[in-house]
């Protein structure tokens, strides 16, 4: 027999101990969890944006009793050496990067585009600002390399409009989330895919160039069409936690193929003879920037795992 006072629901707000759980018949609830569940072992936060959970209702008082297991999570190095969980159960994720104000860089949208495929999704690049001026050069290499590797890439501007309609399209349904750094424009997109929305923008900052963050805390918001969007704040330096190194390679769809000619199973593709990774890079069939890219993030997981 189904206990009436145990209903299921996705955690759309975390903060202070306090998790905000829209039910599956339409309430709202702010809850707490159970002390066992913070005993509990888990990948970084014990609850976060996107968790499937059960409630357990007490009158007006809700208490989340246990946790679903994840079907994805979206996680990075937080402070020191922990994990931080983003959000978990994403349908899709979009990796933003300004084509200037703040200008992205390879080195950046490599860092972004493993920390997601590392999580076990693939993601969509997303080159904003493509309104502003001095900003062709960079959209047709960036499109045509990554393109070329097998992303989709997404040129967009909320100022024009451009790319708005086919974002708004695939947000109506499920979890989609914008990652990106500060600045990169992920909030004044949403507001031009859903104007309700009203999501408070910042300016750069004049010391640096960079972006303020304008987003302190993660939430689900809804769409006027359906969808749910994760809002995560901005963030500049992505540390991936707990990457090992052979991974590293996985995330590098180019690689695969290239690796299959390696002289030596396991090959790390750094210095081993034989390298039928790096000797595409010397006969230029590989780009040097996504090579570079491999080469550091792989040094730092290897760095990392022998801390």
């Amino acid at each position: 027999m189904t206990d009436p006072r145990r209903s299921s629901g996705v955690v759309h707000e975390t903060g202070g101990g306090v998790y905000t759980v829209f039910l599956e018949d339409g309430r709202r609830v702010e809850a707490s969890i159970r002390g066992r569940l913070k005993r509990e072992q888990r990948t970084g936060n014990r609850v976060v944006i996107g968790d499937e959970v059960e409630v357990h209702m007490d009158g007006e008082v809700a208490t989340i009793e246990s946790v679903l297991e994840r079907r994805t999570e979206l996680v990075r190095r937080g402070r020191g050496r922990a994990a931080k969980i983003l959000a978990a159960n994403l349908d899709r994720v979009y990796v933003v990067i300004a084509l200037r104000e703040p200008r992205g860089s390879t080195q950046i949208i490599d860092r972004m585009l493993v920390l997601v495929e590392s999580s076990g999704m693939h993601p969509v690049l997303v080159l904003n600002k493509i309104d502003l001026d001095e900003t062709e050069d960079a959209a047709e290499a960036w499109s045509d390399l990554y393109r070329s590797v097998g992303y989709r890439v997404l040129l967009t501007s909320a100022e024009s409009g451009r790319g708005v309609p086919e974002l708004h399209a695939e947000m109506c349904t499920g979890i989609s989330a914008l990652i990106g750094p500060s600045g990169v424009g992920k909030s004044t997109l949403l507001n031009a895919v859903d104007p309700g929305l009203e999501l408070r923008t910042g300016a750069l900052s004049r010391k640096t160039g960079t972006g303020r963050h304008t987003t302190v805390g993660s939430r689900l918001i809804t769409l006027t069409c359906g969808g749910l969007v994760a809002d995560t704040p901005g963030f500049g330096d992505v540390g991936l936690w707990s990457v090992d190194g052979e991974v590293i390679g996985a995330c590098f769809p180019e690689f695969d193929e290239l690796a299959e000619g390696c002289r030596f199973r396991g090959c790390t593709h750094l210095h081993e003879p034989g390298c039928a990774v790096r000797e595409a890079l010397e006969d230029g069939q590989l780009a040097r920037s996504r090579y570079e890219s491999y080469s550091l993030l792989r040094r730092e997981a290897e760095e990392h795992r022998e801390y």
